[in-house]
């Protein structure tokens, strides 16, 4: 089936290089020029990734990530639900705080303005990939302690309480409970649960981690499973 790949910007140059190269790539192209937009679009359309730029009409971007995160959880849909559906940001270069703040809010990765088509194109297959690999699932459960994840549902519990993970938080768990116990470097998770090496910092790894270390606590009544160790990475320790 072709995915669908929602493009919203409100400038005209850039959707129509986006479009003309996504529809070329084979992705079938949705289109939104605001952030109000955007939210219909997605919540109509169930698109399988959203192109998002953080300067918006009517609603920026970071409103729209924030919104489409926290909405409809646990509600499985055909496909993909609206709260895991995988973003990419365009962001100008002077935005590092809507950058970060934008990655903390759940977006999956970022790309900065101006950009190369070439690049855009192949973090947008990387995503696609990685989300059609856990929605497909491995049938494996993987324990850690009181930790359970489950390729093959695509579930995690922790004790018996459910933690309600995007796609990409997800496979970041997966990942670390595959290695638990070894301290896996940024550029490892890059490779392994992004699927392309990165070019730029490290902070998607370290927004990703965040995330997902408040749920496990939440999950967990204040116990910290991931643990960072200085200047090297990440591991997870029952």
């Amino acid at each position: 089936m072709t995915a669908k790949v929602l493009v919203v910007d409100d400038e005209q140059p850039i959707i129509d290089v986006l479009t003309y190269n996504l529809k070329r790539s084979g992705y079938q192209v949705l289109v939104a020029w605001d952030g109000e937009g955007a939210l219909e679009v997605a919540r109509r359309e169930r698109p399988d990734l959203i192109i998002l730029d953080l300067m918006l009409p009517k609603l920026d971007g970071t409103e729209v990530c924030r919104t489409l995160r926290r909405e409809m959880a646990g509600v499985r849909t055909p496909g993909v639900r609206t709260s895991d559906i995988p973003i990419i940001m365009l962001t100008a270069r002077d935005e590092e705080i809507d950058r970060v703040l934008g990655l903390e809010l759940g977006a999956d990765d970022y790309v900065v303005k101006p950009f190369s088509v070439r690049e855009l194109l192949a973090r947008v297959k990387a995503v696609l990939r990685r989300t059609q690999q856990v929605s497909q699932g491995a049938q494996a459960v993987i324990r850690v302690g009181d930790l359970l994840v489950d390729r093959g549902r695509y579930e995690a519990r922790l004790g018996t309480a459910p933690v309600e993970l995007t796609t990409l938080e997800f496979e970041m768990l997966a990942t670390l409970a595959e290695n638990r116990e070894l301290v896996m470097t940024r550029e490892q998770l890059l490779q392994q649960v992004w699927g392309y090496e990165y070019l730029g910092d490290h902070r998607v790894v370290d927004a990703v981690v965040k995330r997902l270390r408040a749920k496990l606590r939440d999950a967990g009544n204040g116990a910290d499973l991931i643990v960072t160790v200085r200047g090297v990475g990440y591991k997870l320790e029952p």
